[in-house]
Formats: C-alpha cells, structure tokens, sequence
C-alpha cells in the first residue's frame, strides 16, 4: 500500500480547518518531527541482568468469589507489594493484589462481572477497562476516585491545566468500589489500570495493570492454540534505582502534591530495560507448534515494531477488541501505547534447541532486545488458523451522522506549554462532542507527534491514513489508534450501550496527565 507523507506547511493546512481554539492556540514542536521515540530513556543506577537470563512469568488468573446469578463477582484490593523484578533485589510495586502484571480476570460475552477494588495504597485511585463497554458510573473517570482510609481530597484541586476543580468535581468512595461490567461485547483482549486525575503516568507505571479477557462461544469454536499455549504478553519499559526502586521523574514523589514530570520527560517517560509480564528480557521455553500470544503495549509512551530474528512470520489475528475477518501475516507488528494485537507464531518451522528472538526494531542497544523463546522439542499440534476467523462488519459510511475533528498538539500559552484537544486543556466541564446512542460518526484526528488516541466506550474502525486505505492488520475493530507526526487519520466510531459522560484523550500518559483528554456526551 502507498503512503503519502503531509509536509510541515500540509499538516498546518489541514489543521487550521480544525476549530478556531486549535488555529489560535496550536504550536507545532518541531523537535518531536518524525521521531520513533519520545526522547531518551533515563539509564538505570541499579545493576542490570543479561538478557534471556529470567523465565517468562504469566499472570495468574483471578479467580471469582462468586458467581451465583449469572454474574461473577471478584475482589482486588491494589496494595504495595515488595517483588523480585531485577535477579537479587527487591522493588516495591503498587499492584492489583499486590501483583505486577495484575491477576488476568478472564469473563465471559454476555455474563456479567462485578469487580470490587479496594483501595490500600496511600494515594486514590480510578480503574478503567480499557476497552470495554461499561456505564459511565464503572468507566474509570479520572475524577471518579476510590481514596484510602484518611484521605481528604483537597477542597480545590489545580492540575496541569492551570484550572482550579471544586470540590463537587468529584466523585469520592471510600476505600471500596464496585465496578459493573456486563460483558456485552464479542471476545477480545483488554486490559485494565489506573486512570487517576494528573497521575495516572506514575501510577501505572509503578504496577497498576492487568489484562481482562473476554471469551465466547465463536472464538472458541475456533482451532486456534488455547490452553499453555494462549499467553498474554504486557510489554512495557522501566528504569531503576541503584537499590532496585523504580525510577520515575515526578515532580512530588509521593504523589500526594503537585502533579507532572520534569521538564526533560514532558514528550513521555521511557526506561531502559524492557519488561514482559513484569520480568527483564525473559526466556520462554516452547514447544515445536502454534502459539497464540497477546500482545499489549503498556509502556507509558515507547512504541515497539516487534519482528522476529531469524525470521519468519508474525501471523496477526486480533486487533483491540477483537478479532480480524481473517489472518494477516506480517514480517513486523507495530504497538503504540494501549494498543493491542493477537498473533500467531508457529515454531513447528524451527528445530528443538533452535532460540528465536523477539526484537523490537524502534529500540537501540538492549532496548532493541525484547524476549527469546527456546524450542525444546516436537510435539503432536491439532491447532490451525483458520481463513476465516470472524463476522467483521463494515461500518457503512453512508450511516455517517456527524463529522468531528479533532487536533492533538503541544500548545504554549505565555511561558506555559500544555498538551491539548482543538487547543484546549482537559476541563471535566468541557464537552467537545455530543454524539446520539446508536450512531455511527467520522473522527478526524491531525497531530503534531506521535500521539496513540483511545475512545472511551466506543470501538471504532480506521477508514484512512491521509486519505488512503489502512492495511489489512488494521482494519479490525479498535480502540486506540496510532495517530502519527503531521498525520490525518479517519476513523468511523460506533456509540452503543450507554448514554453518559465519556472522555477520549491521548494515551501516552505523561500527556494524558498534562491535559491531552476531553470528554464527550452520548445522548
């Protein structure tokens, strides 16, 4: 597929027909042009391991404490948990159960979940599904918090924005909260974490994530791997003190005071060691046959186009919230912050003893080291991937009701600099759009860096990239979006199941924490 590539003059073309907030307010950074990486990533003080050297962890699966009714019910309580992330030292998380990644809560299309999080961490929090179908009252708003016992939230909180949020901006529970998932969705690989006004950055990236998976009776139906075979891979970056802390260049520490990084990190924090399922640079011993991974980017904000070395295929099956129409195969899988994919890897072209490498070609030096699987021997493999995998319907562009654009951009305002939407701030008050339960709308998104766009509530399908069609892998349904330096993309967004106050923002989360959101009214 061709590509065409927006000049520095396009790109402002195209915005100025944005909104007038966006013309007026709107600075291009030209030092983030064409980049891969969001700056450089800080050098770990502690003392590193070689890579290949740590098993692969899985998360362990969450168990219900109920599921009379129909409904599964789950306790989490997020907590400080002291762990061996680096061989010989101890690294405090802030995790679900005390666990980093999460434990995988896996549920059902069409049962309902019931999670209650208890909150015993010093700070709040808010947990998001991110990807799911959910009430406005479970969505994980960043103002919708669950506070420790003696917490008091200031009468008057003043974010990045430089704005002033009274105390009724909030919604306040006390240690506990239910959040209500009615699972009215097909299979899919999600994930859940922190969305926590201002620090949400920080707090992810100390431990608060985990994968939420959704089965159901099509999917499984189908031949593909399953059982020690279908295993999730969170990959993200770290960086580490010299006593095996995380590193983290907040402004307050403690997470208590004032929000934001130092200026050096405002296009994103990244590590430098690369973390899957929470360990360093992992082995992972496999049998000669098919192995269904899936894939998510939770990095704060690196960008990682995964190959394989010596080669060979990555056979893409699944894109955010579902499955594709049929299986792309691929040389490179690129995951932008939140993104997800599902592939298919067959190491029955490899002989026992044969190691394989994941690498991501983004990276330099051990950055471009992600993981190694070693084939230890041939087994008998029933699995397959079938042609045809799921009933993906097109979106009809004739159902269009609305037409939005929306521009994401560094904007200064006096010695100021903020990340902005249409040139605005995130103000919980502010709605930029108003779409109807039950239509289908056109987003524009335009951007000055690389900024990965999630929608609340609403999956949608990428129609172009400056107006030309989007490759096979990315034609499935999605939720969050790549939108690239000087970059017009067109998505079609579906908005079912629920009326409320939704909000959609970047989701490299030092951006996401210095304003990048907005909120939207589905009436």
């Amino acid at each position: 597929m061709r590509k065409r590539a927006l000049s520095r003059r396009g790109f402002l073309g195209v915005a100025a027909g944005t909104t007038a907030a966006a013309a007026v307010g709107g600075a291009i950074s030209m030092w983030s042009a064409g980049r891969e990486e969001s700056g450089s990533p800080r050098v770990s003080k502690a003392k590193l391991p070689a890579p290949y050297q740590v098993p692969l962890p899985v998360p362990g699966v969450a168990r219900p404490v109920n599921t009379s009714g129909g409904v599964d019910r789950y306790e989490i309580v997020q907590r400080a948990a002291d762990l061996e992330i680096l061989p010989g030292l101890r690294t405090q998380v802030w995790g679900y159960d005390g666990q980093f990644p999460g434990p995988t809560i896996v549920g059902r299309s069409g049962r309902r979940a019931l999670v209650t999080v208890r909150n015993e961490l010093p700070v709040p929090t808010s947990t998001h599904l991110h990807g799911g179908v959910t009430p406005p009252g479970s969505d994980g708003y960043p103002t919708d918090i669950v506070v420790s016992k003696g917490w008091r939230q200031p009468s008057t909180h003043s974010g990045h924005s430089g704005m002033h949020m009274p105390a009724d901006a909030w919604k306040i529970s006390e240690l506990t909260k239910e959040y209500d998932y009615p699972m009215d969705q097909q299979a899919a690989t999600l994930w859940y974490h922190d969305h926590r006004m201002d620090f949400s950055g920080p707090q992810v990236w100390r431990g608060l994530a985990g994968f939420f998976l959704i089965r159901d009776d099509d999917e499984q139906q189908l031949p593909l791997p399953d059982g020690e075979r279908d295993i999730p891979l969170m990959i993200c970056d770290r960086s580490f003190e010299e006593d095996g802390s995380f590193w983290y260049p907040s402004l307050d520490p403690t997470l208590k005071g004032e929000p934001g990084v130092e200026n050096a990190y405002m296009e994103g924090v990244m590590g430098d060691v690369t973390l899957i399922n929470g360990a360093p640079w992992p082995e992972l011993e496999i049998d000669a046959a098919r192995y269904r991974f899936r894939l998510l980017n939770a990095s704060n904000a690196r960008r990682y186009q995964l190959k394989l070395e010596p080669g060979g295929p990555l056979t893409q099956i699944g894109s955010d919230t579902g499955l594709l129409a049929g299986p792309v195969e691929l040389d490179t899988v690129t995951l932008a912050p939140a993104e997800r994919a599902e592939i298919v890897i067959d190491f029955s072209r490899w002989k026992p003893g044969t190691e394989v490498l994941l690498v991501n070609t983004l990276g330099k030096g051990r950055m471009r080291d992600v993981m190694r699987f070693r084939v230890a021997r041939r087994v008998r493999d029933t699995s397959a991937v079938p042609t045809r995998l799921a009933d993906v319907e097109r979106l009809d562009q004739a159902r269009v009701s609305a037409t939005r654009d929306f521009d994401f951009r560094l904007t200064r305002s006096g010695s100021s600099e903020l990340w902005t939407i249409n040139g605005y701030p995130f103000s919980p008050d502010r709605v930029l759009a108003t779409p109807k339960l039950g239509t289908v709308e056109r987003w524009r998104f335009t951007s000055d860096f690389h900024h990965p766009v999630h929608l609340h509530l609403a999956h949608f399908q990428v129609v172009a990239r400056d107006g030309w069609e989007p490759e096979a892998h990315e034609r499935g349904w999605k939720d969050t979006v790549d939108v690239r330096p000087y970059e017009t993309v067109e998505v079609l967004a579906r908005f079912d199941g629920y009326r409320g106050r939704y909000m959609f923002h970047c989701h490299n989360l030092e951006h996401e924490d210095m304003a990048m959101m907005a909120n939207f009214q589905v009436t």
